[in-house]
């Protein structure tokens, strides 16, 4: 029988190392999984894998299952969305007492929603293989961030998996209720513009030309906000009305795919950052994913110089990340996060105190959870006067082209009605 020398860590995170025999690398990993064990590292005896020969037929299993997963992963391949349900499903499993990889074998067998049951059965794949968890997630960075895998493999080194998951688990949940915050806050104004384009499109391109004709029918002079009205639909309608519209799609289309470039994007950002409303947005986003994302780093065992290069991947805005970069070169010269932080101009002073604060007091990573805390409520109320704001304004611009519109109209009627008063 194959003979398998094998690395872990017992439940309490102590380090095990030793021998047993098993028929296949994946029973030797069911037997260490059921004595509780997280493993780091299996590797097959000279004498099992001469064993191993001798029969053909458990060795071509696997790749036959391979196959048959495939296929449907290929249909249904899992996306970013899967990484936190899978975590929290995780998480559930490892806090009853299972190992991680039997946990994931649960999934892989268990769960009901396809992708993360292919996703599950991906990693399990690679983990009934003798692959650390860590290292297993890494073979999907379509889903699993490399900060993410850095921190499963920091809390695999510790012994500390389930903490891991844990606060990973409360940093994703805070990122995705931010980003549902977001899209709510912007779904009223959205709507409001589109109902707003739909009113100007209505009567510019139906109304007064059926207006245009009425009053050409029954004579008179038109009163000046009526021939504006009218001038504007007969452009609309016309050719150079189509060309100007046309001009105006390629215009923003070109826009577009010039910010995706690295110049565009670097131009495009660091303009963004100087208007009303969304430069401050944008610096309280920086703020808030500089201070959790490094938290949560340095809180699981990540060194400084590797979170701050992790954190620095998580900063939308190029502009405050060319800063940030530079900040990190001065930070890993010797020099504090404060100090190399004040000079990007790129933080409020309050963040660079508090940030202080905690370095000399040796407590960075409270520091750091109670400015995204702060900045997690300043990010709502600015998310909330914006909606306010621009919610009002478009209803105003509304209100006043309606209102013109009507004034309009009862003008022309009373231009109409004069011209049938003189020629009586």
């Amino acid at each position: 029988m194959p003979r398998f020398t094998y690395t872990a860590r017992d439940r309490a995170g102590q380090p095990v190392a030793s021998e047993l025999e098993a028929p296949s690398r994946k029973d030797a990993l069911r037997l260490l999984a059921a004595r509780g064990l997280s493993i780091v590292a299996i590797t097959e005896t000279a004498a099992g894998a001469a064993s191993k020969k001798g029969s053909p037929a458990k060795g071509a299993a696997t790749p036959k299952t391979a196959k048959i997963i495939a296929p449907s992963a290929a249909r249904q391949p899992p996306t970013r969305k899967e990484c936190l349900p899978f975590l929290e499903s995780l998480h559930d499993l490892a806090t009853s007492g299972l190992s991680a990889g039997e946990a994931v074998r649960l999934l892989s067998v268990r769960i009901k929603e396809p992708r993360l049951r292919q996703l599950s059965a991906h990693l399990w794949s690679q983990i009934s293989e003798g692959a650390p968890l860590s290292r297993a997630m890494a073979s999907l960075p379509e889903v699993f961030d490399p900060s993410i895998t850095n921190l499963i493999q920091a809390g695999e080194a510790t012994g500390s998996l389930n903490d891991t998951l844990a606060r990973l688990i409360a940093h994703l949940t805070e990122q995705r209720e931010m980003r549902r915050q977001l899209a709510a806050s912007l779904a009223y104004p959205v709507f409001m513009v589109v109902v707003a384009g739909g009113v100007v499109i209505f009567f510019l391109l139906f109304l007064l030309p059926r207006l245009k004709t009425l009053l050409t029918s029954l004579g008179g002079k038109m009163p000046a906000s009526t021939s504006v009205l009218i001038g504007a639909s007969e452009f609309a309608l016309s050719f150079y009305g189509l060309a100007a519209l046309i001009l105006a799609i390629i215009g923003l289309v070109s826009f577009l795919g010039w910010r995706q470039t690295a110049a565009g994007r670097a131009a495009t950002d660091q303009w963004l950052l100087g208007l009303p409303f969304v430069g401050p947005f944008l610096v309280s986003q920086t703020v808030l994913a500089f201070s959790q994302t490094l938290s949560v780093l340095l809180a699981n065992g990540i060194t400084a110089a590797e979170a701050l290069r992790m954190t620095e991947k998580q900063i939308a805005n190029t502009a405050h990340r060319a800063a940030f970069n530079t900040a990190t070169a001065r930070v890993l010269e010797g020099e504090s996060l404060s100090g190399a932080l004040q000079r990007t101009g790129c933080f409020p002073d309050l963040v660079l105190d508090r940030l202080a604060v905690g370095e000399n007091t040796g407590n960075i990573v409270p520091s750091l959870r109670q400015i995204a805390a702060s900045y997690q409520k300043t990010i709502s109320n600015q998310l909330n006067t914006f909606t306010k704001v621009f919610a009002s304004g478009v209803l105003l611009a509304v209100f006043v082209f309606v209102g013109f519109i009507a004034y309009a109209i009862v003008s022309a009627v009373f231009s109409v009605s004069a011209s049938f008063k003189m020629g009586g």
